[in-house]
């Protein structure tokens, strides 16, 4: 079988190799070609000028083009070879390919963050390389192993490390797309498969900043049913929702909150991250049970809840307990922890507790510290890149 699916302009010729020192979760890389720099173990400092005239302060969630991609391809085994890196680009396919007729395509995306010594932080790359191959399997494609996957999103970030913003001014967003690019015609699965991986630079995911949220209980429009991919990161997860998203933003909320497809009756996700509402020390989320996508951040979320005593349950969770709910919040690694500050249901509008001393912002704050290197990493969540 001919792969011919991948083309990229300027192509860099380079052969890498990384190191991982299991002791202390740390990789140093090596290069072949002494020319490439951006390959070389860098020194444990960080200089604002290495990013040119980037605006930190401006940065929003949206598409920055960066240095480079890693591409990796998929051989007549079923298994994924060594990939390697390229200069950033388009990409060219035939039109045929599965996942531009039948959607056949999985994504990811986690971040990395800067610490103040110049070195980068990623967040759980294993528990996204699982969900991936789980994701991958309801699709029937290959999936690189873990290993491949972590080592393609660390050789992403080094080559691009420019671009990872300075402590505290936002993060390096990191798109894992595993593809069906070989051509098909008739319903069924591609005969060849693309990996890659790619980044950009992002601030808040929400236009209003750290803003309390303002959610939109959908009726008519249902985000995923019981035996579909809602359980699986599918690119074909994320259009169903761009009509009610698109009406609920002209009618100035943030963001959509989707109920199940049965019933109509019980909370299931935000357009793009999980619910979580607090009462009390109880915390309450949907549980993952095939129509909502198993976060990596609401798994983080539930087992810092836990750690800090709170009682955390996974049921389902009726759109009239809003009325009686304390705190209500979303996760996500796109938007983080974000608070609502109110949900509109039917006309009436649910506000909800905010800002300073709530446990919203006691589970971000959190969060944000490990994945920062603020705070002590006692889960081993971190893996540090030099």
């Amino acid at each position: 079988m001919s792969f011919r699916s991948l083309s990229f302009q300027r192509c860099l010729q380079t052969f890498v190799a990384s190191s991982f020192n299991s002791k202390d979760k740390t990789y140093r890389y090596f290069s072949s070609n002494p020319a490439f720099a951006l390959q070389q173990p860098r020194k444990a400092s960080y200089n604002e000028d290495e990013n040119g005239d980037m605006e930190w302060k401006k940065l929003g969630f949206g598409p920055v083009s960066t240095d480079f991609m890693y591409s990796m391809k998929c051989c007549e085994d079923g298994k994924f070879v060594q990939g390697n890196l390229t200069h950033y680009g388009n990409i060219e396919f035939s039109p045929f390919a599965a996942v531009l007729n039948y959607g056949q395509g999985i994504i990811e995306g986690l971040k990395v963050n800067r610490k103040e010594d110049g070195r980068l932080l990623l967040f759980r790359p294993d528990q996204h390389a699982l969900r991936m191959k789980m994701g991958a399997q309801r699709m029937c494609m290959p999936s690189p192993s873990i290993h491949q996957f972590i080592h393609a999103v660390k050789q992403t970030a080094l080559a691009n490390i420019r671009w990872v913003p300075p402590p505290g001014k936002g993060s390096l967003y990191i798109r894992p797309l595993l593809i069906g690019s070989g051509p098909v015609l008739g319903v069924g699965p591609a005969p060849e498969y693309m990996f890659l991986t790619y980044a950009s630079p992002v601030g808040n995911y929400f236009k209003q900043g750290k803003t309390p949220l303002s959610l939109y209980v959908e009726e008519e429009e249902v985000r995923a049913f019981s035996g579909g991919v809602g359980g699986v990161k599918s690119v074909s997860n994320y259009g169903p929702v761009l009509k009610a998203l698109v009406r609920a933003k002209t009618l100035g909320f943030s963001d959509v909150l989707y109920l199940d497809s049965v019933n109509k009756k019980y909370l299931e996700e935000v357009s793009a991250s999980n619910i979580f509402t607090l009462k009390g020390n109880v915390i309450s989320t949907p549980p993952t049970s095939g129509t909502i996508l198993p976060g990596i951040t609401r798994k983080s979320i539930i087992e810092i809840a836990l750690g800090l005593g709170f009682q955390v349950e996974e049921r389902s969770i009726s759109v009239h307990e809003l009325t009686e709910a304390d705190e209500v919040f979303c996760t996500g690694t796109a938007v983080g922890v974000a608070a609502v500050g109110s949900v509109t249901y039917r006309g009436t509008r649910f506000e909800f507790k905010v800002g300073e001393n709530t446990v919203c912002q006691a589970l971000g704050s959190t969060l944000v510290g490990i994945q920062t290197g603020l705070t002590e990493d006692k889960k081993e969540w971190i893996i540090n890149i030099h």
